[in-house]
């Protein structure tokens, strides 16, 4: 069994990671295998906007989207359906978030599927008969009474899957996390099981920065909103936010607490779930399945440099935790780069955190005062070149911890493995959102990073938002692609594969469609163009228009004309039929609604392109059209901040017109980030004659005024 050490980083492991020496070193004899040998097959090109995703023991694939779907990939027959639509709150970040296994999952007495969500609960929401206020929206600034209605919970429950379906009325309640809704940011959770079955959950700090500078949300003052201080969250020993929870889950959802977290049971304002504290947005983390380290990494703040009066310039972390511990948010950046406290009814510092002891004396802290010293990550880096770590490269800060890869030769034997080689065995996988690439981190014995190498750089990724190994040794992984919170062309559920030196592509398959919804009867053009063979082996086509399991034309492009109402899925199966290795197969469907029309959605104002300060109010004017009667009330406007490309969504207004107040982007550095306003408006009609609802959408982005 691998052995990963403490979490704790020495001084001297410290030093030598300043000097350069652990990422310099060279691993000769273990170059990692030539990209060529790899293969990034397409799941599922609509995955709708991914989240996060979960594979079955039996090679079946789970991913959630942000609205509240949970998706279904079977390989067999290279179909995605829907299993479940979760009813979920959706104001800035929120919406359905992780998705897990239950580790003795075996699809007969153990179905649990585990999923973090945020319930609707009676949280307000906009009204759309009042289009200059936004009910929805919390306020700024207030008393306790006015910021009350906006206290909610987002949720940990498990759920039986029933062959397909997940079962939403065999829900098992786990733990609530307190959430201030009705405010941006930073809500988002990962599911992960150690070998003892040990369940942790990563909260995040629920904070909102964007009146910080790009520093510590620090703000103390009577009359501000508690969600502008992480001081509540993230450094409250008696708080759920911010943190990495571990516990064990018992008949009926009940669960207990494991030893060896931070507070024992029973100790006095501290929660007995908490093992990592002092966290702002751990989005990923994964647990060894050798040694049970749980790899964490969390995001920065956005300052691109440090100063002296309010602290470093933002750092995204990586560490390995094999005990727990505080990591030091918001007091300290690292257990080396400390913050300065500040005072936002003044606007005057004053002493540096001290991250050895640091004490929170926040009004809004519940938990102790004193806290546990700050533990230093293996892995910290800025916007610029890291000159402890210089393979990270520059951009973006977005850290996402991978899994680590359990080899077993088992996934390199049959006639088409696709398991990967002994070479990543025990290598955890280190991905970033923002920068588009994988790295492996080497560990030493004292569990510092001694190297990074590059893995599969040439493979294009978009937005890498969630990875795990299957029990077939492929690396599967979710792609959010570039934009702002919808499903992005590049979005998509992959599956990457070694295929070795003598191994074969499997074809790639591409279906379209000339429409894919109208009344009966609907002739639609089919087109394979884009289907591919990467060694140039001969294709044959096979096109199902039913999904009855039948090959209804082996024609590359057909046309096929539907008659009654319903919903099908036109399914496209490539399979090479010449050269050495043949018979891989490629999938591809398209879905085709019958008897409703989708409705068009488009801005009549604001228009792309057009100029405006961030702060002003909006107005809008949403024009819906569709072949049922409209209503305005279901008209979705949202507003986005848009950061380089990608977005932090601020708040969601309801009407075909009203106007939104636009946000200060004061967390974000101008000289790095690349700033726009972004409104997406949508409009999902009600479906008809039992048909499912179809949804249409525009999208325009305002450019900051000179």
């Amino acid at each position: 069994m691998r052995k990963i050490p403490v979490a704790a980083v020495t001084a001297a492991m410290v030093t030598a990671l300043v000097t350069g020496s652990a990422t310099s070193m060279a691993h000769e004899g273990h170059e990692p295998p030539s990209d060529s040998l790899f293969q990034k097959v397409v799941l599922d090109d609509t995955p709708g906007e991914p989240m996060d995703l979960a594979v079955l023991p039996d090679g079946r694939v789970l991913h959630t989207t942000r609205p509240g779907e949970v998706r279904l990939h079977n390989p067999d027959t290279g179909r995605n359906i829907v299993a479940a639509e979760v009813d979920v709150y959706e104001h800035d970040e929120e919406g359905l978030q992780s998705i897990a296994v239950d580790p003795g999952f075996n699809g007969k007495s153990n179905r649990w599927v585990y999923l973090y969500y945020s319930p609707p609960m009676d949280t307000p929401v906009d009204d759309p008969s009042t289009p200059d206020i936004n009910e929805g929206d919390a306020p700024g600034f207030g008393t306790p009474e006015d910021f009350a209605p906006f206290e909610g919970v987002i949720r940990l429950s498990r759920f039986q899957l029933n062959g397909d379906t997940l079962d939403l009325s065999s829900e098992q309640q786990i733990i609530d996390v307190p959430v201030d809704r009705g405010i941006c940011c930073h809500v988002g959770g990962d599911i992960a099981f150690d070998s003892d079955g040990n369940l942790y959950l990563a909260t995040g700090d629920d904070t909102n920065p964007f009146a910080s500078d790009g520093y510590t949300p620090i703000d103390e003052r009577a009359d501000r909103n508690p969600a502008y201080d992480a001081q509540r969250s993230s450094a409250n020993t008696n708080d759920l936010r911010g943190k990495v929870l571990r516990i064990d889950v018992g008949k009926g959802g009940s669960y207990s607490i494991p030893d060896g977290n931070l507070f024992e049971p029973g100790t006095a304002k501290a929660r007995p779930e908490i093992y990592l504290m002092g966290l702002r947005n751990p989005f990923r983390i994964d647990v060894d399945p050798a040694s049970d380290a749980l790899y964490v990494a969390d995001y920065s703040p956005d300052a691109g440099s440090a100063d002296p009066d309010r602290g470093p310039a933002g750092q995204g972390k990586w560490f390995a935790a094999t005990e727990p511990g505080n990591y030091g948010w918001p007091y300290c950046a690292t257990a080396e780069l400390p913050y300065v406290d500040y005072d936002f009814a003044t606007g005057e510092s004053g002493e540096t955190f001290n991250c050895a002891a640091p004490v929170n004396e926040s009004p809004h802290n519940t938990g102790l005062t004193e806290l546990p010293s700050v533990e230093q990550p293996q892995v910290w880096y800025g916007y610029g070149q890291s000159s402890e770590f210089p393979e990270l490269g520059t951009g973006g800060i977005g850290p996402m911890a991978g899994p680590a890869y359990d080899f077993d030769h088992k996934n390199r034997r049959g006639r088409a493995p696709v398991g990967w080689p002994k070479h990543y065995d025990g290598m955890p996988l280190f991905f970033e959102w923002t920068r588009d690439y994988i790295k492996g981190f080497h560990l030493d014995d004292s569990g510092a990073v001694s190297g990074i190498e590059d893995v599969m750089p040439s493979i294009p990724l978009s937005a890498p938002m969630a990875m795990e190994f299957g029990p077939n040794g492929a690396l599967y992984m979710l792609e959010y692609g570039k934009g702002y919170f919808a499903e992005l062309p590049e979005a998509a559920l992959s599956r990457i594969d070694y295929i070795g030196p003598n191994g074969n592509h499997s074809p790639e398959a591409t279906a379209t469609a000339s429409v894919d919804n109208g009344q009966a009867p609907l002739t639609v053009a089919f087109s394979s163009e884009g289907s591919d063979d990467a060694e140039g082996d001969r294709l044959r086509y096979a096109w199902d228009f039913d999904s009855d399991g039948e090959v209804d034309s082996r024609e590359p492009n057909p046309t096929h004309t539907y008659t009654e109402n319903g919903v099908y899925t036109a399914t496209l199966q490539v399979t090479d039929v010449g050269g050495r290795h043949r018979g891989k197969t490629g999938v591809d469907e398209v879905k085709i609604v019958v008897g409703n029309q989708a409705p068009v959605v488009e801005f009549v104002t604001p228009v792309d392109g057009q100029e405006f300060s961030f702060g002003d109010v909006v107005e809008y004017e949403v024009s819906v059209t569709d072949d049922q009667p409209v209503d305005c009330s279901r008209v979705e406007v949202t507003y986005i901040l848009g950061h380089d490309d990608h977005g932090h969504p601020q708040t969601t207004a309801f009407g075909c017109s009203g106007s939104i107040q636009t946000t200060e982007p004061e967390g974000h550095d101008p000289e790095h980030d690349e700033l726009h306003g972004v409104f997406n408006a949508s409009y999902t009609d009600p479906g008809a004659d039992g048909l499912p609802s179809l949804s249409g959408s525009d999208q325009v982005v305002l450019e900051p005024s000179e």
